[in-house]
């Protein structure tokens, strides 16, 4: 890759860890928020139910833009719904206009990922995306590592409110940035891609591309199955918080990061579909090591480091593979798949519960039985397919 191209990955780096400081700083500050604004805990828990579900509801449909008007006009309509959403709240900071904030910013990200993602996909050639693609999901874990961070510093010395000119500000640069720097494609390109069969029925007609959304889906699901119960777990047990809770963020936020830097030195080497296998098989084994790390605080640490890098690397390396399972819907797939992703948390949830009932190895059990079936299921993604 030259220059110009590292540099646009820069930019969008940039670009996807704004997004996602925007979409984590509400976690750690979700009790600041809402003292601030006098409302209950539980409502504020219901505007991220609630960005969550619209987000991932809608971002097929949106993806549509990229497919049909334009890769460019995808990005820029989602960068440009963020930056609003961030801005209005600095003139109207109320509850409803936060919680209007809070949702249209997520289907902004969901509007902007998947086109940023078709765009690398139709330019990058397909045994250098891994590496591509994997520097944009460096905004992933850098707006955990630096950006919810700085948010915390400005709420601290300024107020609630301080972050939100910031990141509006912020985002309207980089949308200036993006609009100057991405060439327009050509309107040939556009009719093509616009007079190709329709994205959804290409989608929903592929075994390929479904076998593909199904790893994602089954994978997202066995994550969430841990991931929700792993504290409550070690705190039953063992008397343990699953940390000092910076512990456990820098244990994320460098797993991820981890994660993400593995994808770039070794997923275009390896082939991505071995990639996600070794990825799944990998997170099995963190899975099984977990009630036996989880005696002390340094072991569970430990299990908690191996079980998000693994999961990383098999969710970040899936990215550039599916981009090639269906050139001429790159930006719907993609956007299915972030639903995808997003259903497969939303059953991982309450089955973690139910599971729990029976002690922390059948928890574990499930994650194990859930990245099978990933495994299973990803022999009918051929790589040689992807690749054409």
């Amino acid at each position: 890759m030259n220059k110009k191209c590292w540099s646009l990955l820069a930019l969008l780096a940039g670009i996807r860890t704004l997004f996602n400081t925007g979409y984590r700083m509400v976690y750690p500050f979700l009790g600041t928020f809402a003292r601030a604004l006098g409302v209950p805990l539980e409502d504020m828990v219901w505007v991220l139910s609630a960005r969550s579900l619209v987000g991932a509801a809608l971002a097929p449909f949106l993806s549509r833009v990229a497919d049909t008007r334009g890769q460019r006009v995808g990005m820029v309509l989602g960068l440009g719904m963020f930056a609003l959403s961030m801005s209005w709240v600095v003139f109207w900071p109320t509850f409803w206009s936060l919680a209007a904030a809070l949702i249209t910013g997520t289907v902004a990200k969901y509007t902007f990922a998947p086109a940023m993602q078709a765009y690398l996909g139709e330019r990058v050639p397909y045994d250098q995306r891994g590496l591509a693609l994997s520097v944009t999901e460096l905004g992933w874990s850098l707006a955990f590592i630096g950006g919810v961070p700085l948010v915390g510093f400005l709420i601290a010395r300024w107020g609630w409110l301080s972050p939100f000119p910031l990141l509006g500000g912020l985002a309207f640069l980089a949308l200036l940035l993006l609009w100057r720097t991405l060439p327009k494609e050509s309107p040939a390109t556009v009719k093509t891609r616009r007079q190709g069969k329709a994205g959804f029925v290409a989608v929903l007609t592929s075994p390929v591309a479904l076998a593909g959304l199904s790893v994602g889906f089954l994978a997202s699901s066995a994550n969430e199955v841990v991931n929700l119960l792993l504290g409550v777990w070690l705190e039953d047990a063992f008397g343990l918080q699953i940390a000092a809770l910076g512990a456990a963020s820098a244990v994320i936020g460098l797993s991820e990061l981890g994660g993400e830097g593995l994808v770039a030195a070794f997923s275009d080497r390896m082939g991505k579909k071995r990639a996600v296998a070794l990825g799944l098989g990998g997170n099995i084994l963190a899975a099984l090591l977990l009630p036996w790390l989880g005696r002390s605080v340094v072991g569970a640490l430990l299990g908690l480091f191996l079980f998000y890098i693994t999961f990383e690397f098999t969710l970040v390396s899936s990215i550039p593979l599916m981009t090639e399972l269906l050139p001429q819907a790159r930006a719907t797939l993609m956007a299915f798949n972030v639903t995808m992703l997003s259903l497969g948390r939303a059953l991982g949830a309450p089955m973690g519960t139910f599971l729990y009932r029976y002690g922390f190895p059948t928890v574990v059990l499930g994650a194990v039985a859930l990245n099978g079936l990933a495994l299973l299921t990803l022999r009918q993604v051929k790589e040689e397919q992807a690749a054409r």
